[in-house]
């Protein structure tokens, strides 16, 4: 035998701590009422239609009845029967660039910022998928494994910032690899996604060759699904904070820094897994829990744990028609002796 809400037993107490006293109570006060209005021997001339014994016995109707229905709120259940349950889903590793350049405030509260917001939404939309967090800048780190403990992954986005990597700049191709090599398993060739939130920018010297890897990662079966942020043609500043709390902008060779989106790199890089790019500009949000219900939720899922539990058949209902019938039984037996 198994109980849902074991919980519920605690109630059985109120029969010996306030049922049973206050019906002793009343017993008692009835008899006191009685002596007070006429002597022993006067009660039994006028008292002798009422049966003593039918109250005690419809009390105690009452009093079984609620122990039922207390029986019937822990949910018994009982003939387990083993049961397989399978979870499917698919392999998804979510790529955040956590570059300075993240910080540009094109898109409220900024790219980062946005970012993390997204990826919080994501979480609440997933169908039993593993997933897992690399962070990008100059290097590239595994944040958060493959996991289905979605608390896990909050905890680790939540400590993500352009302090997660010890490099400045933006090395794409490198954390497509990582998650290649690192992160999804080759145990099939399908069934694995890579969400890359990037402004896809790569300065001079940091050519990480991103396309290459995308297509090795095609090989792999994965396919990258780009989301680029910012603007492709003005680009915005990034802000920095000294100090003293005042808010400049990062400057070069003593001009401003302006950070534009590089939509054409982040199209190639997509091109040959089959995957798509999608474009937040300024002002604009996204959404990647719609993005999953399209893109990823219709797409083919493999197994991914197998486990055999117990079911149980459901048997409140005994418990709860035996209440519901003492109750009545209750209301029709009659106080009155047979005549």
């Amino acid at each position: 035998m198994n109980l849902g809400n074991d919980k519920a037993l605690w109630l059985l107490f109120v029969v010996p701590v306030a049922l049973l006293p206050a019906y002793i109570w009343c017993f008692w006060r009835k008899a006191a009422a009685l002596r007070t209005l006429a002597d022993n021997e006067m009660l039994k001339k006028i008292n002798t239609s009422v049966s003593m014994r039918k109250q005690i016995f419809k009390a105690l109707v009452l009093v079984l009845a609620f122990v039922s229905i207390v029986l019937a709120l822990t949910e018994p259940k009982w003939n387990p029967q083993p049961q397989q349950i399978k979870r499917q889903g698919r392999d998804i590793a979510i790529l955040l660039d956590t570059s300075r350049s993240m910080l540009a405030e094109d898109i409220k509260p900024n790219r980062l910022e946005r970012s993390k917001i997204a990826i919080g939404d994501l979480l609440e939309a997933l169908q039993g998928d593993r997933i897992a967090i690399v962070t990008f800048a100059g290097n590239s780190t595994v944040k958060c494994p493959l996991t289905q403990d979605y608390a896990f992954v909050r905890m680790a986005l939540a400590d993500i910032s352009t302090e997660s990597t010890s490099r400045g700049g933006t090395v794409i191709g490198d954390a497509i690899r990582k998650a290649t090599t690192e992160v999804f398993d080759r145990q099939s060739r399908e069934f694995k996604d890579i969400i890359l939130i990037t402004d896809g920018e790569e300065h001079e010297g940091e050519e990480s060759f991103p396309v290459q890897a995308a297509e090795k990662a095609a090989e792999e079966g994965i396919r990258i699904i780009a989301i680029g942020l910012g603007d492709e043609e003005q680009g915005a500043r990034i802000p920095i904070t000294g100090p003293d709390g005042r808010k400049t902008f990062l400057m070069y060779d003593g001009k401003e820094v302006w950070s534009k989106l590089a939509g054409d790199k982040l199209r190639e890089i997509v091109f040959p897994t089959g995957g798509k790019f999608l474009a937040v500009g300024p002002g604009e949000t996204f959404s990647l829990d719609q993005i999953y219900s399209d893109l990823i939720a219709t797409a083919a899922k493999r197994e991914l744990e197998s486990t055999t539990m117990m079911k149980y058949d459901e048997k409140f209902q005994i418990f709860l028609m035996l209440g519901i019938a003492l109750m009545i039984c209750e209301a029709l037996i009659s106080e009155r002796r047979k005549t």
